[in-house]
């Protein structure tokens, strides 16, 4: 019997076999561009070194973008580059050219891959459709140049603005199968087996426990239709809660649009399938209300082996509302009345529909907010991200610059805020690293 290794690594989980690995789960950073500063200049002609300002506005940095692949199946790549940063904006340039725009990153994903925020676990996104794409951060907006500043006063602003800067976020994606039909149960009660007789998939399939390290997609050709079937890891009791292989890869089931419920109706691996039976739904149950509501077929399968007889006879006294379909997955014996049976149910079902999105917003400096306090001095403190802002862009030995910062202090309200909090003529006020005497 091979041997197989499940582990933990961080925040990604991956099952490794035979030097394949899977991974459904990973934690990455990603970050937009940052803006480039816009230019400080002047047109200068030959015998005449200053002609007035030329300077541009510097490039907009680069977004990032999630989009969904069908051609991904899963987040292996994720597990080699971790680091995704869209480019930063160019300087501007002199005669009012304006920077470069940063290059764009273009997360691929595979379709149905949920996009979390790895600190609070919201769901910022579900990616559902092939080529679907969305903006996940907007990059930094580029600084104005100085040509920007002048006015009917100003004809000779000799400063310019900085580009907005961007934060680094850490987010999660979760892999979650896009498939109309579930196939649950224990291991080695012939999952593999029936998928690989119904449909065109080739998964592993042999006689011992966890032959399935991952999940197995199939497409079903029925008539002149299709559906895909999902088969996965088999559950174990106390799944839900952890155990086994099933309790990582139950995620994958959960778009599914019905569950079939596969027994070793046999008991061939000397377990009860009506004892099977209740575990398993139990372990649906526990892990997602909406999963065990799922509509249910239960494909009661190796009927050929001996005592299967008995215990169908047995299983349908005892649920008889149950809608059961004896197969032998081995010989294809019952397929074509399973096939049938699922069809029917899913005409009556609707599609399977995306998962909402929470209410989230990346949290990225506000330049309007701002606080005042008065600390142990008595000097009278502005902080905030308007003051970041403006830190950024004075230039403190420059009178056209400090006419700048100060006037944008009142239009922003500083000045009525310093004069709610008691400020006084005379009195220290200190905005980031500029520190001055209040004048009313």
């Amino acid at each position: 019997m091979r041997k197989s290794v499940a582990f933990f690594c961080k925040n990604w989980y991956t099952l490794a076999m035979d030097n394949k690995v899977f991974t459904d789960k990973v934690k990455i950073t990603v970050k937009a561009g940052d803006g480039g500063d816009g230019m400080n200049s002047f047109k200068a002609y030959k015998g005449k070194p200053a002609c007035g300002p030329d300077g541009g506005d510097g490039g907009d940095g680069g977004s990032v973008y999630i989009v969904a692949d069908e051609n991904m199946h899963d987040l292996l790549a994720f597990r080699y580059i971790s680091k995704y940063f869209a480019g930063n904006g160019e300087r501007g340039g002199t005669n009012k050219c304006f920077g470069k725009h940063g290059a764009d990153v273009v997360i691929k994903v595979p379709c149905g891959t949920l996009v979390r925020d790895a600190e609070s676990g919201k769901i910022i996104c579900d990616v559902y459709d092939h080529g679907e794409k969305l903006c996940l951060l907007e990059g930094g907006r580029g600084g104005k140049g100085n040509v920007r500043f002048t006015t009917a006063r100003r004809h000779a602003p000799n400063f310019a603005q900085k580009g907005a800067k961007t934060s680094p976020h850490a987010i999660v994606l979760e892999m979650k199968v896009i498939a109309d039909v579930g196939l649950v149960g224990f291991p080695n009660v012939g999952k593999s087996t029936l998928l690989s007789r119904i449909s065109a998939a080739k998964p592993k399939i042999a006689d011992y426990h966890f032959t399935t390290l991952s999940p197995n997609l199939g497409v079903v050709q029925y008539y002149e239709n299709s559906f895909v079937v999902a088969d996965i890891p088999g559950l174990i009791e106390g799944a839900a809660q952890g155990a086994g292989l099933g309790h990582d890869f139950l995620r994958h089931i959960e778009r599914t649009r019905m569950i079939c419920h596969v027994l070793d109706i046999a008991g061939t691996e000397g377990r009860d399938p009506l004892d099977d039976y209740e575990k398993i739904n139990a372990e649906l149950a526990a892990y997602s209300e909406k999963l065990a509501a799922l509509p249910q077929l239960v494909v009661a399968n190796k009927c050929d082996c001996a005592g299967a007889a008995e215990n169908l006879a047995r299983f349908e006294n005892a649920y008889p509302a149950a809608k059961v379909l004896p197969v032998t997955a081995l010989s294809g014996e019952g397929t074509k009345a399973l096939l049938d049976a699922v069809w029917a149910l899913l005409e009556t079902l609707p599609p399977a529909e995306k998962i909402p999105s929470d209410e989230f917003a990346f949290e990225e400096a506000d330049n309007t907010q701002f606080e005042v306090f008065k600390d142990e001095n008595g000097a009278f403190v502005v902080v905030g991200g308007l003051v970041d802002m403006l830190c950024r862009n004075v230039v403190l030995n420059n009178p056209d610059s400090m006419a700048y910062f100060q006037r944008t202090l009142k239009n922003r309200g500083v000045f009525k805020a310093l004069e709610k909090a008691g400020c006084a003529a005379g009195d220290t006020v200190v905005v980031g690293d500029v520190e001055f005497d209040y004048i009313v």
